[in-house]
């Protein structure tokens, strides 16, 4: 069994600033890449970010510039630095990973989701 835990989403102001982080446990032999996706209402989800085991990072156009990724191999942990929000950047955001684990199953691994709510 993996586990990916997210944590960090709140309510913020337009312009503040949040951390998102999600840990991801069980029998695990190796984490490739792991990122954050988003999903808006009445919207589909899409990819805020990604980043490889290698640290080869990409954005969604959107948030380059006010967002940066990152990782921790030794925690199992991947980061989101969400700066100068904007309330179109209101979303459930959902880490995501791609997991080799001890024992037969899935690949893709989805974290349960943590809102992120920016007023204006």
């Amino acid at each position: 069994q993996v586990q990916l835990v997210e944590s960090g989403g709140g309510l913020v102001q337009a312009g503040g600033s949040l951390r998102l982080s999600c840990t991801a446990s069980g029998r695990i032999l190796s984490i490739d890449a792991m990122g954050w996706y988003r999903q808006a209402p009445g919207k589909e989800r899409e990819l805020v970010a990604r980043i490889t085991r290698g640290r080869n990072i990409n954005y969604a156009d959107s948030v380059k510039g006010r967002f940066t990724i990152s990782r921790d191999n030794a925690k199992n942990t991947v980061y989101l630095q969400m700066n100068s929000l904007k309330p179109e950047d209101t979303a459930v955001y959902y880490c995501n990973a791609g997991i080799v684990t001890s024992a037969p199953g899935p690949y893709d691994y989805w974290g349960r989701g943590t809102q992120v709510t920016v007023s204006s």
